[in-house]
């Protein structure tokens, strides 16, 4: 498919007009796939609610997707929260898809950065950082993908 091709907003922005699956797979045009997340940045404590449930309802490409939404739209300072506990999602995602090279990867990375979020002091919104680093690894090792 050439860049002219590609699935479009009103103002030329790529969207993906194509269904996907649980994991975040595209689906062929015309197949049911899962509700699409809004693309919207959510406040940080709706975000947190929206992505726990998505994870926990099998769906973590989704709660990344949330995830990414509010690390876009925040505060530079709370960059690396967003961006770590999008990529401890994408980790799961990677495991639940039987990538567990990619698993291992976007883990290490996620811990990485929320230690170094952890360590600057910044608001968690109550998120015990460390907790979430642990599941996320033992669930990555164990290749499952639900936390």
């Amino acid at each position: 498919m050439s860049g002219s091709e590609r699935d479009r907003d009103d103002r030329g922005r790529a969207r993906q007009a194509r269904p996907r699956d649980a994991l975040g797979r595209p689906l062929p045009y015309g197949a049911e796939g899962v509700e699409p997340v809004p693309e919207e940045a959510l406040p940080p404590l709706e975000t947190l609610d929206r992505a726990r449930d998505l994870v926990a309802g099998g769906r973590p490409f989704a709660a990344h997707e949330v995830l990414e939404a509010r690390w876009k739209a925040g505060p530079a300072g709370e960059r690396d929260l967003w961006q770590g506990l999008a990529q401890v999602c994408v980790a799961l995602t990677h495991a639940a898809r039987g990538n567990q090279t990619g698993a291992q990867r976007l883990s290490d990375r996620a811990a990485m950065r929320l230690a170094a979020y952890s360590a600057s002091g910044g608001d968690t919104y109550g998120v015990d950082l460390s907790a979430v680093v642990e599941c996320a690894q033992r669930h990555v090792a164990e290749g499952r993908a639900q936390a």
